[in-house]
């Protein structure tokens, strides 16, 4: 009788604290979802500003500028990824979280106010890349501080399904930046006037968004995990900590690579790549791309939920092998095909095997660092790497294309997924061994 007594009360406190989490996991999304969208209107919006910035009448040589500032500002990552993981081991999630999107905010504000370099010259460019160190400090610390508050507010059973909102949010960042885009070009704007001033639009919107954003995570509550930290050993998020766990942060940097690598290549790369090697012409190009993240979006929870099944590892080591074997095969296909459906199957392709890499990489990571280095730890390496492997892919890929030799590109970003594999294979599953309760 007591027994069946406390089932109502039980029940009540489970779904209450469903909701709470839910609620947290929402806001916390929600917030990189803005962060996302800010880093990925450059990308969308490349082809119409370019020529603004960096003047000539090669698009070739004008986008493969924009690719390096874009790649420049991933050499900012790591000091993000280390001074925003402080801030979370040592004051808290929150304030981490809140205090990136408000640096998102600067740098998309600096962009949308940035005269062209027709009136001022050499500074255009200079600034805008500025702005985009800006962003890349953002982004640094939004990584390991998002994954670390996704994965610890996630209940132990689903933290592979909710932690993998990280990157529906992520992809859905660069999926509002093409809805923009799509609604400046097909119901505001001429073509003149997106690459006269239009462009500056989404950068004004992503601003203001960032600002709703970083009141909406003033109200996050923070983590059990980093109070009850807080209780067995003073915070510290130092590098010096975090050097304790040498093996964990080869690890990271070894899962990450190869991931990093095809995510940017199966996203902001391919906008280019439709466009000047498949040939699409610009419309084509916004609704292919804007139709396989999409597909993108919806495999993430549902891999996520599979980790949560069967373990991270079989994800991982599929991503390798596929990656390792189709990457090549299926780049070449796609530079041959002139059809904007074959153009979607084949990309939609790539991300059946990408997404087993995506959606469950943060939770990865977050499962391997105890809670006091955690952000540090997984924000850090993670931003290293990225800026070694994934930031630079579109240059180098590009590069390739003006020197003749595309196709190097296909065989470099296979051979890195290849090495990633060699590391999938041979560690641990993090969902049965994993250091989520750990507080040393």
């Amino acid at each position: 009788m007591t027994e069946q007594a406390t089932h109502p009360a039980s029940d009540h406190i489970d779904l209450a604290d469903a909701k709470r989490r839910i609620k947290a996991i929402f806001i916390g999304s929600v917030g990189n979802l803005v962060e996302w969208y800010d880093f990925y209107a450059y990308t969308a919006f490349a082809l119409y500003f370019a020529p603004a910035f960096f003047p000539g009448n090669d698009p070739v040589v004008q986008q493969l500028n924009v690719a390096v500032v874009f790649a420049a500002t991933f050499l900012m990552r790591p000091l993000g990824g280390w001074f925003f993981g402080y801030l979370a081991d040592h004051f808290g999630r929150r304030i981490s979280l809140t205090l990136s999107v408000v640096f998102m905010c600067f740098g998309s504000l600096i962009i949308a106010l940035t005269p062209t370099y027709a009136t001022i010259g050499f500074a255009a460019p200079v600034i805008l890349a500025l702005a985009r160190i800006i962003e890349g400090l953002s982004l640094g610390g939004e990584y390991g501080a998002s994954a670390t508050y996704l994965s610890e507010v996630a209940d132990p059973k689903h933290r592979g399904f909710y932690s993998s909102f990280q990157y529906v949010t992520l992809i859905g960042g660069q999926l509002t930046a093409i809805i923009v885009l799509l609604l400046l070009q097909k119901v505001f704007l001429t073509p003149e006037e997106l690459k006269a001033w239009g462009w500056r639009i989404p950068f004004a919107i992503g601003a203001m968004l960032a600002i709703v954003a970083a009141v909406m995570r003033r109200g996050l509550h923070e983590t059990e995990a980093f109070e009850e930290a807080k209780k067995v050993v003073k915070p510290t998020g130092s590098i010096t900590n975090l050097l304790r766990y040498p093996r964990e942060l080869l690890l990271v940097v070894g899962l990450t690579a190869g991931g990093t690598a095809a995510f940017y290549t199966f996203t902001t790369y391919m906008q280019t790549f439709v466009k000047l090697s498949v040939g699409l012409t610009e419309d084509q190009t916004t609704l292919v791309i804007f139709g396989t993240l999409i597909f993108a979006t919806i495999l993430q929870p549902i891999y996520g939920a599979i980790s949560d099944k069967i373990g991270r590892k079989p994800l991982l080591i599929f991503f390798g092998v596929a990656g390792t074997l189709a990457t090549v095969p299926l780049l070449m296909t796609l530079k041959e095909t002139k059809s904007p459906f074959i153009a979607f199957i084949l990309i939609c392709a790539a991300w059946l095997f990408v997404a087993g890499y995506t959606s469950i990489n943060a939770v990865v990571k977050a499962e391997l660092f105890p809670t006091n280095v955690r952000a540090l730890g997984v924000g850090l390496p993670y931003a290293i790497t990225v800026s070694i492997f994934g930031g630079t892919a579109p240059a180098i890929a590009l590069y390739f294309k003006s020197i003749g030799h595309e196709d190097w590109f296909y065989f470099y970003l296979s051979g890195i997924i290849c090495l990633s594999l060699i590391i999938y294979s041979t560690m641990r599953d993090t969902k049965h061994a994993s250091a989520m309760h750990r507080h040393e």
